[in-house]
């Protein structure tokens, strides 16, 4: 897990009262997981994270390219 640099996003939905993540550099479902509090989401996320990334594994399939950010 210490070698992923996927872009995990954190937000806030009013509708469904509690923060929603999702990984933009993975294909499917935007929204993976959730939490009640930010910190819930971020580790809720970890977490699914692993799960995504030992799935792909499982099956074969390559992980997906992590978009990644440059500075000048």
């Amino acid at each position: 897990m210490n070698k992923a640099k996927y872009q995990m996003i954190i937000q806030w939905s009013d509708e469904d009262n509690c923060f929603l993540v999702a990984f933009p550099d993975f294909p499917g479902s935007y929204w993976r997981t959730h939490g009640d509090t930010y910190d819930e989401a971020f580790a809720n996320g970890k977490e699914a994270l692993e799960s995504l990334m030992t799935s792909y594994e499982s099956t074969g399939e390559s992980l997906p390219t992590p978009k990644v950010a440059y500075s000048a």
